[in-house]
């Protein structure tokens, strides 16, 4: 099975937070009855969905790649989308303020977004690197994944700000409803980061798989990394942080919750993945001879 590791931790934290959204159902079917509850939930995912894709794109004030302006990139896209066999994204450019790309939506209403920095600092090499990455993403389904997760944890951390807050009349059942609503967002976020941090390790496998080039990838995380990290550089939007193949500067509360591994350990195992490559290439080699 491809990637079993990565369907099983996406099958495991689906069950989890599902079990929370029931938790959740379980305790709102007193008050609404429970056709209301999972009506108005569903309708909630899927208006988070489309409207999550939505701000995503415009937070960054995303607009259409015309293919009259990039041939290259549309043939490079197309060309890995065939072999991924998934259809061809919508491809758009955005304003991140550092080297950086995210991809949305599922097979078929997929779309790849590229900074424009990302375009002036890599080579074609990179970039395709990069491309295959994000189009890895939406191969493996994992985007709808961390999307729906986000979802259910937004839902819960609204019914328990609302049902703390309207237990009392005063400040002080507002602000504990509102701390308890960031925590309860929080833990069930640890589930979705569960699959977050290896389903980039997978995009960058897939990547390199696709490319045959594990070392362009490398190198292209490499420069993201050192023009993103420098001081002056401004952070990722939280919005769209945990889409991107660079997800900003971290300090160390933020490591802890982070939903990308570090940016060194992706680049050694890409370098790894490469040297062995090359062992492989060498041994056929001598065999023929």
């Amino acid at each position: 099975m491809r990637h079993a590791g990565l369907k099983a931790r996406m099958v495991l934290s689906g069950v989890i937070v599902f079990g929370f959204y029931a938790l959740m159902a379980l305790f709102l079917r007193g008050i609404f009855g429970l056709p209301v509850v999972l009506a108005l939930s569903v309708v909630f995912a899927v208006a988070q969905y489309k409207l999550g894709k939505w701000l995503s794109l415009r937070g960054v004030n995303a607009q259409d790649l015309h293919e009259t302006e990039h041939p290259e990139i549309h043939a490079t896209v197309e060309r890995l989308s065939d072999e991924m066999e998934i259809p061809k994204p919508r491809l758009m450019i955005g304003q991140m303020g550092v080297p950086n790309a995210f991809a949305v939506g599922r097979k078929g209403a997929g779309t790849v977004v590229v900074s424009e920095t990302l375009l002036e600092l890599l080579d074609d090499d990179e970039l395709e690197g990069v491309l295959a990455h994000e189009l890895a993403h939406i191969k493996n389904r994992d985007v709808v994944m961390m999307v729906l997760g986000q979802s259910v944890a937004q839902m819960l951390g609204m019914v328990t700000f609302w049902v703390v807050a309207l237990s009392d009349d005063g400040i002080a059942a507002t602000i504990v409803g509102w701390i308890l609503s960031a925590v309860v967002q929080a833990l069930v976020s640890v589930f979705v980061l569960a699959i977050s941090r290896h389903r980039e390790y997978v995009a960058d496998s897939d990547a390199a798989e696709y490319t045959g080039n594990p070392e362009a990838l490398a190198s292209a995380l490499a420069k993201i990394a050192e023009v993103g990290r420098h001081d002056e550089a401004p952070d990722v939007s939280d919005r769209v942080g945990a889409l991107c193949i660079f997800g900003g500067k971290r300090g160390l509360l933020a490591t802890l919750f982070a939903s990308h591994p570090p940016m060194e350990k992706r680049i050694d195992r890409l370098t790894l993945e490469s040297r062995m490559e090359r062992v492989l290439e060498e041994e056929l080699g001598e065999s023929l001879e």
